[in-house]
Protein backbone atom coordinates (compact mmCIF):
# COMPACT_ATOMS: atom_id res chain seq x y z
CA UNK A 1 0.00 0.00 0.00
CA UNK A 2 2.95 2.35 1.07
CA UNK A 3 4.62 1.94 -2.33
CA UNK A 4 1.21 3.22 -4.61
CA UNK A 5 1.20 6.41 -2.12
CA UNK A 6 4.85 7.42 -2.18
CA UNK A 7 4.69 9.02 -6.16
CA UNK A 8 1.71 10.89 -4.93
CA UNK A 9 3.21 11.84 -1.39
CA UNK A 10 6.47 13.21 -3.89
CA UNK A 11 4.60 14.85 -6.10
CA UNK A 12 2.64 16.95 -3.14
CA UNK A 13 6.32 17.84 -1.72
CA UNK A 14 7.60 19.38 -4.89
CA UNK A 15 4.19 21.22 -5.62
CA UNK A 16 4.49 22.61 -2.21
CA UNK A 17 8.40 23.41 -2.23
CA UNK A 18 7.79 25.29 -5.57
CA UNK A 19 5.08 27.17 -4.13
CA UNK A 20 7.20 28.34 -1.02
CA UNK A 21 10.01 29.66 -3.70
CA UNK A 22 7.57 31.66 -6.05
CA UNK A 23 5.94 33.36 -2.34
CA UNK A 24 9.64 33.83 -1.25
CA UNK A 25 10.70 35.07 -4.87
CA UNK A 26 7.62 37.00 -4.91
CA UNK A 27 8.17 38.85 -1.23
CA UNK A 28 11.98 39.32 -2.33
CA UNK A 29 10.89 41.76 -5.23
CA UNK A 30 8.49 43.64 -2.86
CA UNK A 31 11.12 44.24 -0.40
CA UNK A 32 13.88 45.36 -2.84
CA UNK A 33 13.89 49.03 -3.66
CA UNK A 34 13.66 50.84 -6.34
CA UNK A 35 16.36 50.15 -8.69
CA UNK A 36 18.76 53.41 -9.50
CA UNK A 37 19.31 55.56 -12.86
CA UNK A 38 21.95 53.40 -15.20
CA UNK A 39 25.34 55.24 -14.93
CA UNK A 40 26.14 56.95 -17.84
CA UNK A 41 27.84 55.69 -20.47
CA UNK A 42 31.25 57.45 -21.78
CA UNK A 43 31.26 58.75 -25.32
CA UNK A 44 33.65 57.06 -27.91
CA UNK A 45 36.45 59.05 -28.98
CA UNK A 46 36.13 59.71 -32.81
CA UNK A 47 38.31 57.65 -35.29
CA UNK A 48 41.25 60.13 -36.36
CA UNK A 49 41.34 60.57 -40.55
CA UNK A 50 43.84 57.90 -41.86
CA UNK A 51 46.00 60.11 -44.64
CA UNK A 52 45.49 59.95 -48.50
CA UNK A 53 47.45 57.93 -50.51
CA UNK A 54 49.86 58.83 -53.76
CA UNK A 55 48.03 57.74 -56.80
CA UNK A 56 50.33 54.99 -58.77
CA UNK A 57 52.04 55.76 -61.30
CA UNK A 58 51.37 54.51 -65.04
CA UNK A 59 53.88 52.77 -66.94
CA UNK A 60 53.48 52.44 -70.46
CA UNK A 61 52.87 48.88 -72.28
CA UNK A 62 55.01 48.15 -74.95
CA UNK A 63 53.16 47.25 -78.03
CA UNK A 64 51.92 44.01 -79.05
CA UNK A 65 54.64 42.12 -81.67
CA UNK A 66 52.17 41.10 -85.24
CA UNK A 67 51.52 37.71 -86.22
CA UNK A 68 54.04 36.90 -89.01
CA UNK A 69 52.17 35.99 -92.23
CA UNK A 70 52.83 32.25 -93.21
CA UNK A 71 52.59 31.02 -97.07
CA UNK A 72 49.81 28.96 -97.74
CA UNK A 73 50.23 25.86 -99.46
CA UNK A 74 49.11 25.02 -102.30
CA UNK A 75 47.17 21.65 -102.61
CA UNK A 76 47.08 19.50 -105.67
CA UNK A 77 44.18 19.87 -108.10
CA UNK A 78 40.99 17.31 -107.41
CA UNK A 79 40.21 15.04 -110.22
CA UNK A 80 37.18 15.52 -112.10
CA UNK A 81 35.02 12.35 -111.50
CA UNK A 82 31.88 12.24 -112.18
CA UNK A 83 29.55 10.39 -109.67
CA UNK A 84 26.63 7.89 -111.40
CA UNK A 85 23.00 9.23 -111.07
CA UNK A 86 21.55 6.64 -108.95
CA UNK A 87 17.74 6.20 -109.85
CA UNK A 88 15.05 6.04 -107.04
CA UNK A 89 11.99 3.70 -107.18
CA UNK A 90 9.14 4.83 -107.56
CA UNK A 91 7.07 6.54 -104.53
CA UNK A 92 3.65 4.40 -103.75
CA UNK A 93 0.40 6.07 -104.37
CA UNK A 94 -1.50 7.78 -101.49
CA UNK A 95 -5.24 6.11 -101.44
CA UNK A 96 -7.75 8.74 -101.42
CA UNK A 97 -9.78 9.75 -98.70
CA UNK A 98 -13.54 9.79 -98.44
CA UNK A 99 -15.16 12.98 -98.55
CA UNK A 100 -16.51 14.12 -94.43
CA UNK A 101 -20.54 14.03 -94.47
CA UNK A 102 -21.69 17.84 -94.57
CA UNK A 103 -22.99 18.64 -90.61
CA UNK A 104 -26.49 20.86 -90.93
CA UNK A 105 -25.66 24.04 -89.55
CA UNK A 106 -29.24 24.80 -88.46
CA UNK A 107 -30.77 22.93 -85.26
CA UNK A 108 -33.92 21.26 -85.60
CA UNK A 109 -37.19 22.67 -83.61
CA UNK A 110 -38.19 20.96 -80.15
CA UNK A 111 -42.16 20.09 -79.50
CA UNK A 112 -43.67 22.56 -77.99
CA UNK A 113 -44.54 22.24 -74.21
CA UNK A 114 -47.91 22.21 -73.12
CA UNK A 115 -49.06 25.31 -72.01
CA UNK A 116 -51.93 23.59 -69.37
CA UNK A 117 -51.00 21.55 -66.10
CA UNK A 118 -52.65 19.00 -64.65
CA UNK A 119 -54.86 19.48 -61.54
CA UNK A 120 -54.33 16.90 -58.69
CA UNK A 121 -57.18 15.53 -56.96
CA UNK A 122 -57.81 17.44 -53.75
CA UNK A 123 -59.64 14.44 -52.37
CA UNK A 124 -58.56 11.93 -50.62
CA UNK A 125 -60.00 8.53 -50.97
CA UNK A 126 -61.05 6.86 -47.22
CA UNK A 127 -58.73 4.22 -46.58
CA UNK A 128 -60.63 0.45 -45.78
CA UNK A 129 -61.58 -0.26 -42.31
CA UNK A 130 -59.67 -1.93 -40.36
CA UNK A 131 -61.16 -4.82 -37.84
CA UNK A 132 -60.41 -3.97 -34.15
CA UNK A 133 -61.33 -7.29 -32.96
CA UNK A 134 -58.90 -10.53 -33.45
CA UNK A 135 -60.81 -13.13 -34.74
CA UNK A 136 -60.89 -16.35 -32.37
CA UNK A 137 -58.93 -19.62 -33.41
CA UNK A 138 -61.24 -22.69 -32.62
CA UNK A 139 -59.14 -24.97 -30.19
CA UNK A 140 -56.67 -22.31 -29.09
CA UNK A 141 -56.97 -20.46 -25.88
CA UNK A 142 -54.67 -17.49 -24.90
CA UNK A 143 -54.22 -17.17 -21.64
CA UNK A 144 -54.40 -13.36 -20.42
CA UNK A 145 -51.73 -11.36 -19.09
CA UNK A 146 -52.14 -9.86 -15.85
CA UNK A 147 -49.65 -7.00 -16.82
CA UNK A 148 -51.39 -6.13 -20.21
CA UNK A 149 -54.55 -5.90 -18.36
CA UNK A 150 -55.75 -2.60 -16.99
CA UNK A 151 -55.90 -2.30 -13.25
CA UNK A 152 -58.63 -3.73 -11.48
CA UNK A 153 -61.29 -0.04 -10.03
CA UNK A 154 -60.31 0.87 -6.80
CA UNK A 155 -62.67 0.29 -4.18
CA UNK A 156 -64.03 2.92 -2.23
CA UNK A 157 -65.23 1.91 1.82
Amino acid sequence: MASQSTPWILLALSVGLFCIDASLAARHLLDTPAPQAAPLVPSLPTVPTLPTLPPLPTTQLPPLPTIPTLPMPSLPPVPATTLPKLALPPLPSIPTIPSIPSIPTTIPSLPSIPTTIPTIPTSIPPLPSIPTTIPSIPGLQIPSIPFLSPPPAPTSP
